[in-house]
């Protein structure tokens, strides 16, 4: 089953998989992101023009050795 965009789910990998990125607070360019962008807009960082960030997960896992990801592709959410 696809993941929500912008779910965030923990993983045991030092990696993300395919279609994740690492919550590391990052900051990452709109027009390659518009979907994303249009759920989290500002909320982490960025200027809001060109860029918006990524929470900042790093030291807040639950079990050493795991990870926090968020899905960059996938169903967009309904609101409904």
């Amino acid at each position: 089953m696809d993941p929500f965009i912008g779910q965030i789910q923990l993983f045991p990998y030092n990696f993300a998989p395919r279609a994740w990125l690492a919550c590391e607070g990052q900051t990452l360019s709109i027009a390659d992101n518009q979907a994303l962008f249009s759920l989290l807009g500002t909320q982490y960082g960025g200027d809001g023009r060109t860029t918006f960030c990524l929470p900042d997960l790093r030291g807040k896992e639950p079990v050493p050795d795991t990870h926090y990801c968020i899905a960059v592709q996938g169903i967009y959410p309904s609101r409904n």
